[in-house]
C-alpha cells in the first residue's frame, strides 16, 4: 500500500477510535504529561504497525489492541524512571463562568476517583474495565484481548467487583 494510502486510512481510523488512545492514555498514567507522552508512543506504535495490519479484525479492535499492548508495556519499561521521578504538584485549570461549575468539579472529581481506582486494578482487569466503559461489545472486548467471550464476562464481572471496592474505599477514607 502506497504511503498516502497509509496516512489517509490512518487519519481516518483516528479520527473514528482516537478517543480509544487517550482513555487508556489516561488509564495508564497518573500526570497530564505522562497521559501525553504515552498517547504519542501509542500513536506512533499505530503507524508503525498499520503496515502489518491484516484485517483480521476491526479497526476499532486493532486500534484498542495497539493501545492497550503499548500502555502494559511502557507502563513496565517506565516504572524505574516514574518511581525516582514525582511530581511536586498537578495544577488544573478550572474555568467557572456558568452557574453548573460545582457540577462540573463534582464530575471531574469522581471521574478522578475512578481512574485511581482502575491504577489499582491489575493490569488486564484495568484493560476490561477500559473496553467495557467504552461500550465495546464481549465479543469485541474477546478479540481485543485474544479471551473467549464467556472468560471475558467472568472476569468483567470481578474487575466490576474490585473496582466498587476500590471505589467504596476511597468514598469512606480518611
Amino acid at each position: 500500500m502506497p504511503d498516502e494510502d497509509h496516512q489517509s486510512l490512518f487519519l481516518a481510523w483516528l479520527e473514528g477510535h482516537g478517543s480509544a488512545v487517550m482513555k487508556v492514555a489516561r488509564a495508564y498514567t497518573l500526570t497530564s504529561e505522562d497521559c501525553q507522552d504515552l498517547a504519542q508512543e501509542i500513536l506512533l506504535a499505530a503507524w508503525q504497525s498499520l503496515p502489518k495490519f491484516q484485517g483480521h479484525a476491526t479497526a476499532a479492535t486493532w486500534f484498542y489492541r495497539v493501545a492497550l499492548h503499548t500502555a502494559m508495556n511502557w507502563q513496565r519499561n517506565d516504572k524505574p524512571r516514574r518511581s525516582r521521578q514525582q511530581p511536586f504538584m498537578e495544577v488544573h485549570a478550572v474555568a467557572c463562568d456558568r452557574a453548573d461549575c460545582a457540577d462540573q468539579l463534582q464530575l471531574r472529581e469522581t471521574v478522578q476517583q475512578l481512574y485511581r481506582a482502575i491504577h489499582q486494578l491489575p493490569k488486564a482487569d484495568a484493560a476490561l474495565v477500559l473496553l467495557y466503559l467504552d461500550g465495546l461489545s464481549y465479543r469485541e472486548m474477546a478479540e481485543v484481548l485474544g479471551v473467549s467471550e464467556s472468560h471475558v464476562g467472568v472476569k468483567l464481572n470481578r474487575a466490576k467487583k474490585a473496582l466498587s471496592e476500590l471505589l467504596k474505599g476511597e468514598c469512606n477514607g480518611p
